[in-house]
């Protein structure tokens, strides 16, 4: 019988022992000036002394990391709800003393939920730069090499960015778009592959409702060019194409007495109609008629309501003096 004698293999040579780790870990605290270095001080004959004292640097950085980032956090949630509730935006479209309705609402709703976004990407930010900062120092303090969990972190950064480019694209474009202000709830905007009225923004998509009731979903990485029809200001425009042999100072006398009209309605002077009407006069020429325009400047997505009603007056106007009105060509 014979006994086949496998050698022996050594164990590893490049893990630290205990002792070895004891040892790096004193000489590190030996060299903190700050924390660790002035606690060994205390007990110079004790050979625990620089492992308690460095373990008790690791926690003082943890806990001073934790409280660094809690007042982050405060400071950011102060200056995000001072920004949410801002004062009134109205008063650039008050004339006369009138009051807009509805407007404070819609803009309120809207700086509120820019604000509340980049209150989170900056509280996430300062969470992520904070606690990496002291997980790296307490790494440190341990002797424990960083260079390479750099060098990783970095390769797997660069990795997931390739791989998620689009996804890194729509936060890029939805952040450019929150701190630009392009558009918020509310507004009515055309953004090349749908039109509608804007229901919530996030860093990565817009939610959009058409005028069918059609949820949209689009990736802010997509969005080109966007056209909004809401901030600031409106214009509504009605034409009026009348027959080609009426009378050009009597139309426009018409036209003019229900830009007046309208302007003196209180209803539509204090919450829908930022200026006085203006009428164009001939707009357009053809064989067939004449087309006269009037223009009204109106808050934020009121154009619709406005021109409805100028239509409404005008067509009785011009009914009431005899002016027939005629398809234009």
């Amino acid at each position: 019988m014979f006994l086949l004698a496998l050698p022996m293999t050594p164990p590893p040579t490049d893990i630290p022992s205990l002792d070895q780790l004891g040892s790096a870990v004193a000489g590190t605290c030996g060299s903190d000036t700050v924390i660790c270095g002035p606690l060994v001080k205390w007990f110079p004959d004790a050979a625990w002394a620089p492992l308690v004292a460095s373990l008790i640097s690791i926690v003082l950085i943890l806990v001073f990391a934790i409280v660094v980032r809690n007042l982050m956090h405060r400071v950011i949630t102060r200056v995000v709800n001072r920004a949410a509730s801002g004062g009134s935006i109205t008063s650039r479209f008050r004339r006369n003393g009138a009051a807009t309705e509805g407007i404070d609402a819609l803009l309120h709703e809207r700086r509120k939920q820019r604000a509340e976004t980049m209150g989170s990407v900056l509280r996430h930010v300062a969470s992520i730069l904070i606690l990496g900062t002291a997980v790296l120092t307490v790494l440190d303090r341990l002797t424990i090499p960083i260079a390479p969990l750099l060098t990783s972190v970095g390769i797997l950064g660069v990795a997931i960015g390739f791989g998620a480019q689009e996804l890194v694209k729509d936060f890029i474009a939805g952040m450019f778009m929150l701190l630009e202000d392009q558009y918020g709830v509310g507004d009515v905007i055309d953004c090349g592959s749908a039109i509608g009225t804007v229901e919530a923004v996030t860093l990565r998509v817009t939610r959009l409702r058409d005028a069918d009731g059609r949820v949209w979903y689009v990736r802010n990485g997509t969005i080109t060019r966007v056209g909004n029809e809401s901030q600031g200001w409106s214009r509504a425009y009605v034409d009026v194409p009348v027959a080609y042999d009426s009378d050009v100072t009597t139309v426009r006398a018409l036209l003019e007495n229900v830009a007046e009209e309208i302007w003196a309605d209180a209803e539509f002077r204090e919450t829908q109609i930022v200026e006085h009407p203006d009428v164009f006069g001939v707009e357009a020429l053809s064989d067939a008629s004449l087309v006269f325009r009037i223009s009204a400047k109106t808050l934020p997505a009121r154009q619709a309501q406005v021109a409805r009603e100028l239509r409404y007056r005008v067509k009785a106007a011009l009914d009431s003096a005899g002016v027939a009105m005629v398809a234009s060509a």
